[in-house]
């Protein structure tokens, strides 16, 4: 089996900044310019896998449509922002033994690396009378969360040389993957979705409104890996698309093995997801909002290998050689000529999708300013959920009609604390603007985060301009 799984789906997230420049909201960049911050700002299209209550609201445009919303985002605890750029520039440079020791010793983190990039190709919403409102998109997204023990950090970067191997010496007993691995997840998901969803205003009193919202999604699946490393317990599987051009060699004769081929964004698997939402207004200043994402499970059938508990093979090569790590690390962890471990074929797999928890409390002061609060919560481990519980407080200011300025301070999701700035102009009818998740962490050596979001086509026509 050729050894590109894995590389070519973190390539791919990775090369995103370039071509373009998790969590969803990064093809949404109003809320990325809060830093996510979105349960109760979010309207029409821009509120599909955030909140689908908010389309219950009134006061807001009667018609509003997209193209080519997009953002991405990439940030590691544990390197500096130059180690984080040359894994991303630098890929054809060689590393020397000291830069193995260290990376070694910054890749051994429960979040080395953690990436999301998102695209809404369209996105469309309408308000009708009686009904309530109605939003339709079609998003491409994909997630990566890396994290090694120490094992894992030292076998990437010293290769046979790694003290897990020069400890039994030569003829001496490896120890299995779960035991010498514990604690590393390597996670990455590319998914094309198709979003319907709807919301209604249930109770409409003077001083207090409450609205419900639904959603449905039907979705693609592109690729996925994920490898997860427990004591006593291995999982890893893969499935990727006929799109990344993997030779699975003698495997793909197996009949187990469910081969798919040819060209383009064929999809190796399918699934169904649903989000639930609630949205009330108190007076006409503090607004509330609690949601449950990705609901349901994805079905991956095609090109799909697996992998359980074994001892941990030796390693022939050195290690990562290059700062080219994604394509390196992949003969590692995947099934290439040289891996820890064997992957074998087989025909389905049943994952959930990442399912969350989101709240969140917002206060409208007047259509110039409004501030919120945000919490969303991972309800499962797997790929392309969230690593860990993220916290924020947003707020939108327009110190002139024409330009709405976003920021806040956020924490959690895998990331550390961020510093969310977005610039959007605005009209009547059109808007146009550019954020990011971390001002600071462009700039700053230590935690860095590079994200940015941008949309320039969304326009909004009837009721009130919000």
């Amino acid at each position: 089996m050729k050894p590109t799984r894995l590389s070519l789906m973190l390539g791919l997230a990775l090369s995103v900044p370039t071509a373009l420049h998790a969590q969803n909201e990064l093809s949404n960049f109003t809320a990325t310019g809060r830093g996510g911050v979105a349960t109760t700002f979010a309207t029409d299209y821009q509120a599909i896998g955030i909140n689908p209550a908010n389309l219950g609201r009134v006061g807001g445009a009667t018609f509003s449509f997209t193209l080519g919303e997009v953002g991405a985002g990439v940030g590691s605890q544990s390197l500096t922002r130059q180690q984080l750029r040359k894994f991303i520039y630098n890929t054809k440079d060689q590393l020397p033994q000291t830069d193995r020791l260290e990376l070694a010793r910054a890749f051994t983190s429960d979040n080395a690396l953690n990436l999301n990039a998102d695209a809404t190709t369209l996105g469309l919403s309408v308000q009708l009378p009686v009904i309530g409102g109605i939003a339709i998109s079609n998003r491409i997204r994909t997630a990566g969360h890396v994290a090694l023990n120490k094992n894992a950090a030292e076998l990437l970067f010293l290769g046979r040389e790694a003290p897990v191997y020069t400890s039994v010496g030569a003829g001496g007993t490896v120890p299995l993957v779960s035991e010498a691995l514990a604690g590393t997840d390597l996670q990455f998901s590319l998914l094309n979705e198709f979003n319907l969803a709807w919301g209604t205003r249930l109770i409409d009193l003077p001083l207090f409104q409450l609205s419900a919202g639904a959603g449905y999604r039907y979705i693609q699946g592109l690729g996925i890996v994920d490898i997860q490393v427990e004591p006593g317990n291995l999982q890893a599987y893969s499935s990727m698309s006929p799109l990344f051009d993997i030779n699975y060699g003698s495997v793909a004769a197996n009949p187990n093995f469910n081969l798919r081929n040819g060209s383009g964004l064929k999809p190796v698997g399918t699934g169904h997801g649903f989000d639930l939402g609630l949205a009330a207004e108190a007076g006409k200043a503090l607004r509330l909002g609690i949601a449950i994402t990705d609901i349901g499970h994805m079905d991956w059938e095609g090109n799909l290998v697996t992998a359980n508990d074994q001892p941990l093979k030796r390693l022939n090569s050195s290690g990562v050689g290059t700062y080219n790590f994604i394509k390196e690390a992949t003969q590692i962890f995947a099934a290439g000529t040289d891996s820890l471990f064997d992957y074998q074929a087989s025909q389905t797999r049943r994952a959930d999708l990442p399912t969350k928890l989101r709240a969140g409390a917002g206060l409208r002061i007047s259509e110039y300013f409004e501030a919120g609060l945000d919490v969303t919560l991972p309800l499962n481990n797997v790929a392309g959920n969230l690593p860990a519980t993220f916290v924020g407080a947003g707020l939108d200011y327009k110190p002139v009609h024409w330009l709405r300025l976003s920021s806040g301070l956020t924490g959690g999701a895998g990331y550390g604390l961020s510093v969310p700035l977005g610039f959007t102009l605005t009209t009547s009818a059109y808007e146009a603007g550019i954020s990011t998740r971390d001002v600071v962490g462009l700039v700053a050596s230590k935690n860095p985060y590079l994200s940015v979001a941008a949309g320039f086509l969304r326009f909004k026509f009837g009721g009130q301009s919000q």
